[in-house]
């Protein structure tokens, strides 16, 4: 019986603590064009690409065409942020030097 309280416990991401390169080595493309497309874009910020998304899902006007998996978009884009507020820094960059640390 529940308690109200369904949503389970998030798992940790294992991925959020590897080292930037090895977390750039990981994304898939879809993930690298969200990167370059939050700096290009959206002003290297990661909400106005969730804002964008949702407007989107709501039917509201959009930016960009981001994909035909918004759930899967907005997934990733979350699990990117957390990396870069984990170790302090931006994934733009890091795609940009993938083999440095």
């Amino acid at each position: 019986m529940s308690d109200g309280g369904d949503a389970t416990p998030a798992r940790p991401d294992p991925l959020l603590d590897l080292a930037p390169a090895a977390f750039v080595e990981r994304l898939e493309p879809f993930e690298r064009v969200l990167i370059e497309l939050k700096e290009t874009l959206y002003e290297g910020s990661w909400d106005r690409v969730l804002d964008d998304l949702r407007a989107r899902l709501d039917g509201r006007p959009y930016l960009f065409k981001l994909g035909q998996t918004i759930a899967r978009d907005i997934a990733a884009i979350e699990r990117m942020r957390a990396y870069e507020r984990r170790h302090g820094l931006e994934l733009t960059d890091w795609i940009r030097k993938p083999n440095s640390e």
